[in-house]
């Protein structure tokens, strides 16, 4: 099969504002990290502080967190935020940056960015107890968005 027998796939680029609000809106994305050459992409709720920060917060339930040990062994992460209507009308927007681990003193910018604007799935049980939470900040260094509006 040949990329002929899907058609033209056409999209115009988003600019600032449009991402700026896309990622604002969206709040859920696919987070992809990377250890010793091995990739792992995550589907993650977020917040965005409206400039220049992704924040995401990683529930713990166990000892070990796969999401946890492949965002600390990831200097550079990337983030893609969708949004399918059809195959003639879509957007998409893709951040690169630096990750790191969230300071204790940039809990209340977790906390609002989160509250704002992150999806909140019904993921955890009640019964089991969870060890920790952990924050991560995903520091943006270049976003790009297409889109196609039908």
């Amino acid at each position: 099969m040949t990329t002929e027998s899907f058609g033209e796939i056409t999209g115009t680029g988003m600019d600032e504002a449009e991402v700026g609000a896309f990622l604002h809106d969206r709040g859920i994305g696919v987070l992809s990290l990377a250890r010793d050459g091995e990739a792992y992409g995550v589907p993650v709720s977020f917040g965005y502080d409206g400039t220049d920060r992704l924040y995401f917060v990683f529930l713990r339930v166990g000892e070990e967190s796969r999401k946890e040990a492949f965002a600390a062994a990831t200097d550079r992460a990337s983030f893609t935020i969708y949004d399918v209507e059809s195959k003639h009308a879509w957007r998409s927007v893709i951040v690169h940056g630096r990750i790191r681990e969230v300071a204790d003193d940039e809990w209340e910018t977790v906390r609002d960015s989160i509250d704002d604007n992150a999806w909140y799935p019904s993921l955890f049980s009640e019964a089991e107890p969870m060890r920790d939470i952990q924050g991560w900040v995903l520091e943006i260094e270049e976003m790009t968005g297409q889109k196609n509006e039908g």
